[in-house]
């Protein structure tokens, strides 16, 4: 498989509502059918029309999101090379991809918000001037799905006409995208219905930039997985738009996931009064039949899935999946802060999730699921580092290259994924299709810290809570990442993915003590599953036995846990943390609490040079909280 990069022209303007670009259609749109769709609304069809007169398919066709639908596209993808079916008896319903391998990941340099002024998109966003970069995408996208069919793909951010939902509509030439779209949200007819005369929805323009016919007529043969070496990932945040060109993988191209659900989503929320989080969500009920509703974020590499479908080892304790990625909160009519899962489907990372880690997980992997970059075995099933103790003795890796163990490369890609529906996970909630969502009661933020960060620590309030978002912070694992051991920041594991300044983000969320009573936001905590003793070893034994911790919060909540105070927040009083049956040495759990002052001054330093990026945007409130840290470090309260 290869990559080839197509230039186009580089003047005229990006098809947006309302605006007509300059590039001429090679066929009148009457006859590619734009004309007769099922829609009303006109300036859905205005759009599609506009954008097909720019890019100029051979074919537009409306999806419908139908299980004849996806099984014509698959068959498809079948006969082009896109996918290869797997075995139908060890994992039927299932298909593998190999993206090509300048396509494996989020292009996190070639992101951009076009806000109207610099100082909008702040310090963490690439920014680029809207007029200028929409000249610049319509001359990649001038032509660009020459030769292909232009899907016109209707969608809805949570259930369709859900008071917490909103709708959207993706242009792809990607039969893949087409296919992941359908199991991530809810496509086709019904969303398409919702988008009546006058409905607002969020326009979303993806080409794999590999067109099949060049501006003279000049033919090509179609690959595998077409895409292009320049790639653009663009969002207008004040005219919530999205345009994606040169990859079909992933975050890049499935364009309801972080670019509409979180970027543009932010900003939308923002504006709305409400909160669009890159964060799980998950029901746990108690022995006693009480229930709870939890939102966490936590960055990469740090067992957020693995928490979205925890497998609790305490007896009685259950925990159900309503979300492993994505959590929109809005403040209730009841004065609750309430959430919804946006998506309807799993996107996840393949590699790490095993029957040891994530058996849930595993389950839900059994059938009609769509896997791209692992290994494939040679009986027709899947493969991935950490999906078992031993690897297979051979295998075809991520590339389509023979793989045997000590080769000395991965089978899998590290950023290997599924894709799979949510109804597929045994562990799903009832509420998941709640149009109403769920009240929050707590939010976790955790990372990866080898020392210095508790188990868990309580806020002590929202204001402190806050605080505790705007600083998570994970020590990189590999060379590769930078140095081992260095921080790196990503405040409410929103890094990559807040629309706006991150300083006006750190205010929104202080904000909503304005828009939910007191009594109605969920309290914050602080998780570290990654704490090291001296000798290296993890001190707490993680995966199943983090259900302990989550039995404290609960507890907490209900008001029959105890607790103690350190400069950092709550932590559980001696012998509230239930670790009965756990080989854990008291000096080990101890140290899973421990709070060292001059460890903490030096990180409150560091914390200080890292909002000094934040300039005058930065709330004084979460500066106060620093101040107050110092303050209770230096008085001598760590305990």
């Amino acid at each position: 498989m290869t990559t080839e990069t197509t230039p186009g022209p580089t003047t005229g303007t990006t098809p947006v509502q309302g605006r007509t670009p300059a590039a001429p259609a090679p066929r009148d749109p009457e006859e590619l059918r734009l004309t007769g769709t099922p829609t009303g609304n006109r300036a859905l069809l205005s759009w599609v029309r506009d954008t097909a007169r720019l890019t100029q398919p051979d074919e537009v066709v409306w999806c419908d999101g139908s299980q004849a639908e996806f099984d014509r596209l698959t068959a498809l993808m079948v006969r082009s090379g896109t996918l290869i079916p797997l075995n139908p008896e060890k994992r039927p319903g299932s298909f593998l991809a190999r993206s090509a391998p300048g396509d494996v990941a989020r292009v996190e340099s070639r992101t951009f918000i076009a806000s109207r002024r610099r100082e909008d998109a702040g310090p963490t966003n690439n920014w680029r001037e809207p007029e200028a970069l929409r000249e610049e995408l319509t001359g990649v996208f001038t032509g660009c799905m020459r030769g292909r069919t232009m899907y016109v793909v209707p969608f809805s951010m949570g259930p369709v006409g859900g008071p917490l939902s909103r709708l959207g509509v993706q242009i792809t030439d990607s039969p893949y995208v087409v296919a992941s779209m359908r199991t991530t949200t809810r496509t086709g007819s019904q969303a398409l219905a919702a988008i009546t005369p006058g409905t607002p929805f969020v326009p979303a323009v993806h080409s794999v930039g590999f067109p099949l016919v060049d501006a003279i007529g000049r033919s090509r043969a179609d690959v595998p997985w077409p895409c292009n070496d320049l790639k653009y990932v663009a969002h207008f945040p004040e005219t919530r738009e999205i345009f994606s060109f040169g990859s079909g993988y992933g975050g890049n191209a499935l364009l309801g996931k972080k670019c509409f659900a979180l970027r543009i989503a932010s900003a939308m929320a923002r504006e709305e009064g409400w909160l669009a989080e890159h964060m799980l969500l998950v029901k746990v009920t108690s022995p006693q039949q009480r229930v709870f509703h939890l939102a966490a974020a936590f960055p990469s590499a740090c067992g957020k899935t693995n928490l979205a479908m925890l497998r609790p080892t305490l007896p009685g304790w259950r925990v159900e999946t309503i979300g492993d990625d994505i959590a929109w909160m809005h403040p209730g009519a009841d004065g609750r802060l309430r959430a919804i899962n946006p998506e309807a489907g799993f996107f996840g990372v393949a590699p790490g999730t095993g029957w040891s880690t994530n058996p849930v997980a595993m389950e839900m992997l059994r059938e009609d699921v769509i896997f791209t970059n692992v290994a494939l075995t040679d009986d027709g099933d899947v493969w991935w580092e950490g999906m078992t103790d031993e690897p297979p003795a051979h295998l075809t890796d991520w590339r389509g290259e023979d793989w045997t163990p000590g080769c000395g490369r991965p089978a899998a890609h590290p950023n290997a994924r599924f894709t799979v529906s949510a109804k597929r996970c045994p562990s799903i909630a009832a509420e998941f299709d709640d149009p109403d969502g769920v009240p929050v009661d707590a939010i976790l933020f955790g990372g990866r810290r080898a020392s210095g960060v508790p188990l868990v620590t309580e806020a002590l309030d929202w204001s402190q809570g806050v605080f505790t978002g705007a600083t998570v912070s994970s020590e990189r694992t590999a060379a590769a990442e930078g140095a081992v051991g260095e921080l790196r920041h990503d405040p409410f594991a929103m890094l990559p993915f807040v629309g706006y300044h991150m300083g006006d983000y750190f205010a929104h969320w202080l904000s909503m003590r304005e828009r939910v009573p007191a009594q109605g936001l969920p309290r914050v905590y602080s998780v570290n599953w990654f704490r090291r003793g001296e000798d290296g070893r993890f001190l707490w034994p993680g995966f199943g036995e983090n259900s302990r911790v989550l039995e404290w919060i609960c507890r907490r909540l209900e008001g029959s846990a105890g607790a103690r105070f350190t400069p950092l927040g709550n932590v559980p009083a001696d012998g509230a943390l239930n670790v009965e049956g756990l080989d854990l040495p008291a000096q080990d759990l101890a140290e899973l609490f421990a709070v060292d002052p001059q460890a903490w001054l030096a990180e409150a330093d560091h914390l200080e040079e890292y909002f000094a990026r934040f300039g005058a945007r930065l709330p004084g409130e979460i500066t106060g909280h620093l101040d107050l840290l110092r303050y209770r470090l230096s008085a001598g309260r760590a305990l």
